[in-house]
C-alpha cells in the first residue's frame, strides 16, 4: 500500500511552520511520500498571492530538496481556474491509479486545524472528505481540542493520527497535535515589508531566493518573476 500525502495551500511564503507539518504528519502516519502543492488561484483569499504562482513553486522546490520523501508538486498550477482541494485530489487520485495499477495507494490530505475548521465553505463539502483521508494539525494558537465542538457532524470520523494504521473501509479525519513553529506566512511578509531578518522563519535556500529576488518588497519586478518562469520549465513534472 502506498500512502501518500499532500500539503496545499498558498505558500506565500512556503515557512519552517509548514515544513515541520509535514514531517510530523509523513513520520506519524509513516506516508511513502509528502507532495507540497502550492495553490495557482487560491479560492479563499479576497486578495490574491504577492509573488507569482511560479516564485512560490519555485521556493516549494527550494524548500523540500534536502528533505527525505518530501517533494513539490506544480499540478495545481498546470491545471486551469481556481485551485480547489477537490479537484486536486481528484487528479492525484487519478493519477496514482494510472502510474500503479497494481498498488493501491492511501490518500492523506494535510491541513491546518485552523483552515480545516471551515470546511463546510470548501467545495463539494461534504464529498471532498470522501476523496481522501484528512490530517489536521495543530497550530500554535489553534488547538484541536475545539474541533469537536465546531463540526459536531464529523465527529464519528475523528481519530488520532496514531490510529491511521489500522486501515478500514472510508475515509477518516486524522487529528495530529504536532507541536510546530510559531510562523506564518503573513509574519514573513510583514518583516520583509519592514526590512526585518527572516533567518530561522523559512527554511535558509527560501530566504536565499526571496532575498535574490527582492520578493515581498517594494523592489520586485516582472523580470524576477520572468526568472522564476523559467525555473518552474526546468523542473515540471512529467
Amino acid at each position: 500500500m502506498t500512502r501518500i500525502g499532500i500539503l496545499g495551500g498558498t505558500l506565500d511564503p512556503i515557512h519552517c511552520g509548514h515544513l515541520a507539518a509535514a514531517i510530523a504528519a509523513r513520520d506519524l502516519l509513516d506516508l511513502t511520500e509528502v507532495l507540497v502543492v502550492p495553490s495557482r488561484i487560491p479560492p479563499h483569499r479576497l486578495v490574491q498571492p504577492i509573488a507569482s504562482a511560479f516564485h512560490r513553486f519555485a521556493m516549494a522546490c527550494l524548500a523540500v530538496s534536502n528533505v527525505p520523501r518530501l517533494a513539490a508538486s506544480d499540478d495545481e498550477l498546470r491545471a486551469e481556474g481556481t485551485s480547489y482541494t477537490a479537484d486536486t485530489l481528484e487528479r492525484l487520485r487519478s493519477r496514482a491509479s494510472r502510474l500503479s495499477p497494481l498498488v493501491p495507494s492511501q490518500i492523506f490530505f494535510i491541513t491546518g486545524v485552523d483552515a480545516f475548521a471551515d470546511i463546510a465553505t470548501w467545495k463539494r463539502y461534504p464529498e471532498v472528505l470522501d476523496l481522501a483521508n484528512f490530517v489536521v494539525v495543530a497550530r500554535p494558537g489553534h488547538a484541536l481540542d475545539g474541533l469537536r465542538s465546531k463540526l459536531p457532524s464529523l465527529v464519528d470520523r475523528m481519530h488520532p493520527a496514531s490510529d491511521a494504521g489500522a486501515g478500514g473501509a472510508g475515509t477518516s479525519i486524522y487529528l495530529l497535535p504536532a507541536s510546530t513553529p510559531d510562523v506564518s506566512s503573513t509574519e514573513v511578509r510583514d518583516r520583509l515589508r519592514r526590512g526585518q531578518s527572516i533567518t530561522g522563519l523559512v527554511p535558509p535556500l527560501v530566504e536565499t531566493h526571496i532575498l535574490q529576488h527582492a520578493l515581498y518588497s517594494a523592489c520586485a519586478d516582472a523580470a524576477a518573476d520572468e526568472r522564476a518562469n523559467e525555473l518552474h520549465g526546468q523542473n515540471r513534472e512529467n
